[in-house]
Parts: C-alpha cells; structure tokens; sequence
C-alpha cells in the first residue's frame, strides 16, 4: 500500500480549456435530463431522450474524472462505465423510434438490445471486484504510463483482459449499427410524405435526421481518435464535441419553448384541468372509428364525442404533432385515402370520389390537402408507387 500511496501523490491534477468545456457539458446534460425527467411523462419519447441524456453524462463524468487525475480520489470507480457507453447508443435510437413510430419500447420485446453492453459487464466482473492496485494500474497505463505501475497480488487472474482490449471495436460496432438503424428509420419516415409543419421551427422529422448526422460524425471522431491516440488518451476529444451537442440541444429546447411565444398566457388555457384528457386517447379515438373521415367533423364535435372540451384537444393536438386541428385531421385523411387509392377494393371509386370517402367536401380541397401533406398530386403517388 506504500507504493499506491506513492504513485497516488504523484499524479498531478491539472485543469484547461478542455477539462472546462467538458464539465460544462456534463452540469448542462444533468440538469437537462432532470429537467425532462420532471416534466416529461415516464413512457414518452423525450422521456427516453432523457435516459440517453443520463447514460452519457456519466460516460463524460468518468472521462472527465480520467482526463484531470481526479480519478485518483476515486480510484475504484476507474472503467466502471464502460458497459454503459454500449447503452448510448441504443437509448438514442430507442429515442427515434418511440419518437417517429409512437410505439413504445418495452423491455420483452426489445431486450436484444441490452445483450452487448449485459454481456460486456459480464464479461469484466473480475477487473470490477479486483484489487485497487489493479485498477490503479488500468489508469496509470492509460494516462501516466511514465509513473510507473504498483505490484498486484500474484494470484490475479487477467483473463478479462481478451474482451476489454476489444472494447473500441465494439464501440465502433454499435455506433455502426444504430447509426444504420436510425438511418432506416428517418428514410421510412420521410417515404411516408412528412411535411414539416410551419408553425414549429425544428419539427421531430428534422430533429431525428439531425440526430442521425451527430451519429455519424461522433463515430467518424471516434474512428480518427482511436487511430491516433492509445487507450483513452483521446476521450477529451470526444468530450467536447458531447458539450457542444448538449448546448445545442438545449438552444433547441429552449427556442420551441412556448415561453417565448405570446399565446403562453393566454387564458383559453389557464382553465384547462391538468391531466384531464391525454393524446393517446384522441389517437386511439381517431383510428378506431375513422371518425375523422366524416364531412362534417369538427374540434367541439370531437371534444363532446371525448367528454372534454375543445381548447384542451387543441392545445394537446399542437403540442404532440406541432401542427393544428384541421391539419392534424387533414394528415390522417390524406393517410387513409392513400391506402384507398392503391387498394383493388376501390379501384371503381374515382379520385375525387375516394377524396369524399375520407372527408373532404370538394375536389381542390382534396387535391390541396394531398399536395401539402404528402408533397405530390393524387396521380403523381399513383404512378410513383404502381411503377
């Protein structure tokens, strides 16, 4: 124990431009995960943003701690995040998938998941129950090689070792492997005609396939550093790009926050019951009944068909798709009619025809509402999906 406290004594603590950066990343990504955690619902999408929030702070925290020596005071603690560097990419897709297929992700269905980064800590259960003297070593060989290491009892069994020399690759490989993922997942959506509602700055779509480019340039800075850094000499890196994403992913929050807008006090909704109705049940509503395919459907109809009142549907509707009632009907008329219009069963309905069975009352109404919600006419999609 001499040794340890020797070489304990020699490794200095140092602070720059970088351990700063980094650290404001990691008090600004706790904060906002807390943040979300509190306001958002437990099975939402941003809720699961906030987990993948989380995973990351305390990936960073630990590198943070590496990078300034101050490890040293928490020396056990040392590579004991490493399994959860496997989790940041999978609760970042889980993020895009609840967030474009509004299915939730539950734990007997996606549990493949979890077996990489299960199976990795598995794997090292005998470096987490080893001696300090060991750790202590982990860390000096990979950020103060020129201190030397301390001896470690004789009967110490490495073999952990074949799986954590690995561990960059395996990075790599998950990075790879969500990126493909998610990538499918932000092309299925664009296919489905998304038009980027106009009264939102960034709207889910945008923010998915932003999401996706942070997941490409964060492996291409991977795969840079670990072909010219040994161990982790270049997780700092890594670091500052995460502080950089995490502001400006607050900058996004906060610029769609409705505290800059005016409607924010207005009193339509300062009488609304908390809690009294939520959107899972306008959704489930709407496509069990079709009900929007009628001519005549209107918000205060809706709202008495729920038993609530209109200005809570509204306000719901806005804030869960971004866009208002009538688009919101619009999209899932224009949705149903693109069925039908492929669909053999209507095949002796016309255009204009099939455009009343979902809803509207007139050809142009059809027509302009097909063109901005799926980007082209009636027969354009025809011919595009006949060919």
């Amino acid at each position: 124990m001499d040794d340890v406290k020797i070489i304990f004594d020699q490794i200095p603590i140092h602070y720059d431009l970088a351990s700063h950066i980094m650290l404001l990343g990691i008090v600004q990504g706790f904060f906002l995960a807390l943040v979300i955690f509190l306001r958002a619902k437990w099975k939402s999408a941003i809720n699961l943003f906030g987990w993948s929030l989380l995973v990351q702070c305390l990936v960073f925290l630990d590198v943070y701690l590496c990078y300034t020596g101050l490890m040293k005071h928490v020396i056990h603690l040392n590579d004991s995040t490493e399994f959860l560097v496997l989790l940041i990419t999978p609760t970042l897709y889980f993020f895009l998938f609840t967030l474009l297929e509004r299915k939730p992700i539950t734990l007997k269905k996606h549990w493949p998941h979890f077996v990489l980064p299960i199976l990795y800590a598995i794997s090292q259960i005998n470096y987490y129950l080893s001696p300090i003297e060991v750790k202590l070593n982990a860390y000096l060989g990979a950020y103060h090689r020129d201190l030397g290491f301390v001896e470690v009892p004789g009967d110490m069994n490495y073999s952990y070792h074949f799986i954590k020399n690995q561990f960059r690759w395996l990075v790599l490989f998950s990075f790879a492997f969500y990126l493909v993922l998610s990538l499918l997942l932000v092309i299925k959506t664009r296919k489905k005609g998304w038009v980027s509602p106009k009264n939102i700055k960034v709207d889910k779509y945008i923010f998915s396939r932003n999401t996706v480019i942070f997941f490409f340039v964060l492996m291409l800075s991977l795969f840079i550093i670990y072909l010219n850094y040994d161990d982790d000499g270049g997780d700092h890196i890594i670091g500052i790009i995460q502080t950089v994403t995490i502001f400006l992913t607050s900058f996004f929050i906060l610029s769609e926050s409705r505290f800059f807008e005016k409607s924010w006090i207005a009193e339509k909704y300062e009488t609304l019951a908390s809690n009294s109705i939520e959107f899972e049940n306008i959704e489930n509503f709407m496509m069990e009944s079709q009900y929007y395919s009628q001519q005549d459907v209107t918000l205060k109809k809706v709202a008495e068909k729920l038993e609530t009142n209109g200005n809570a549907i509204s306000k719901l509707i806005n804030s869960e798709t971004g866009v208002n009632f009538n688009d919101y009907i619009n999209q899932k008329r224009i949705a149903l009619s693109q069925q039908r219009l492929l669909d053999p069963e209507f095949k002796h309905l016309t255009v204009e025809a099939i455009g009343q069975s979902v809803g509207f009352k007139s050809k142009s109404a059809f027509y302009n509402a097909f063109k901005k919600h799926s980007g082209q006419s009636p027969s354009a999609f025809m011919k595009q999906k006949r060919v």
